[in-house]
């Protein structure tokens, strides 16, 4: 089947005991049992809960993996992937990172023990050179946030595999109708599922997916031991959400193609990043590796105070922590994704006072385009 059709067909599309076609919400925190030497499949739902089971397998499917699992936001599914290292080992991870995902590998991770050293994961050479004998793991994202650099999976995964060590790669950007990391040899593919798989702005998720089985193993008990688990009624809102995942991307990414290219031609908007545009460094790479450029995008303008107006004045996309729901949201990375970064760590990352990131969603191009025309040029 096609991805359109899976989203749909996954499975879980009818309830085996009442017919019903959306998968029950089960709210209970337990589960009775009816021998002492036999229990059930379901015991205690941070261990295992039916809803929250359904989307884990439905995720899992999606992104072509053996696990999933479902967490209460995309930093408890980063940080529980993050505790299959240990004290002593040492990670590479792409300098552009999300601002907590940084956050957490400099202030709580390496207090642990585990080191890592930030490159630019858009040179192979710059990976392969900053490994040691004790890095276990490759961190990526791609593309990244906010700056869109683009990095080739297929190629970095074959790098971090010829060291021993995994690749993880936050997905957040690319659902798996756009991109598929673990298709491309990574090992674990993370989502903030707040943003587009969820596409609403209604729940706070995180998703990892395994390919190996023993990986999955290892992260299932991390899960159940560390227990950041997401909710059944997030996970029912979740599964509803998917469902529209194809139809939303396509939208979204048609008027984001509009919007970046309507950027280019502005004299006060000195750089646009998207892969959506030639002219985007790596953009031949995110071809190869993803079917679109999604619906998010970033640019520069030429002053703060323009900056400023554009993001004070803006009602049609909200202004906003987040991105990937229905609604338009521009966001000012220096002070939301990445404020838990030092400014000297900012600055030399390109997130400058004039850098915007736009989430595009589902409101007409035309609308959105006249609205920034008027803010920007009027």
């Amino acid at each position: 089947m096609k991805f359109g059709t899976r989203i749909i067909h996954t499975g879980h599309e009818i309830d085996p005991t009442t017919g019903a076609l959306s998968v029950p919400i089960y709210q209970t925190s337990t589960f009775a049992q009816e021998s002492v030497d036999h229990f059930g499949k379901y015991d205690y739902a941070r261990s295992g809960n039916p809803t929250r089971e359904a989307l884990e397998e439905t995720i899992a499917q999606l992104e072509g993996g053996s696990r999933g699992f479902a967490f209460a936001s995309g930093m408890a599914a980063i940080s529980s992937a993050l505790l299959l290292f240990s004290p002593g080992d040492h990670l590479v991870v792409c300098e552009d990172v999300y601002g907590g995902t940084f956050r957490v590998l400099t202030r709580l991770f390496s207090r642990l023990g585990i080191e890592s050293t930030f490159v630019d994961a858009t040179d192979p050479g710059k990976i392969e050179t900053a490994f040691r004998p004790n890095t276990r793991g490759l961190f990526l994202e791609t593309p990244s946030n906010p700056l869109l650099k683009i990095t080739d999976l297929a190629g970095a995964a074959r790098i971090a595999r010829d060291q021993g060590a995994i690749t993880l790669v936050d997905n957040t950007f690319m659902p798996p109708y756009l991109q598929r990391p673990l298709e491309l040899g990574c090992d674990i593919v993370l989502h903030s599922g707040t943003k587009f798989l969820n596409g609403h702005s209604d729940v706070i998720c995180g998703f990892a997916v395994t390919k190996d089985e023993e990986l999955g193993r290892q992260l299932a008990f991390i899960q159940n031991g560390f227990g950041a688990v997401l909710g059944p009624q997030d996970s029912w809102l979740v599964l509803r959400g998917l469902k529209t995942l194809k139809v939303r991307m396509e939208e979204s990414q048609r008027s984001a193609v509009a919007v970046a290219g309507w950027l280019v031609a502005q004299k006060r908007v000195p750089e646009v990043f998207y892969p959506g545009l030639a002219s985007h460094p790596g953009a031949d790479v995110h071809a190869r590796q993803a079917a679109g450029p999604g619906a998010v995008l970033s640019f520069r303008l030429e002053s703060v105070e323009l900056t400023r107006r554009l993001l004070e004045g803006s009602t049609l996309a909200a202004f906003a922590v987040s991105l990937g729901g229905v609604e338009s949201i521009i966001s000012y990375p220096a002070k939301m994704s990445h404020a838990a970064m030092p400014p000297q760590a900012r600055a030399a990352r390109g997130v400058t006072d004039t850098l915007v990131r736009l989430s595009v969603g589902l409101e007409d191009a035309d609308d959105l385009i006249a609205e920034l025309d008027s803010l920007i040029n009027g």
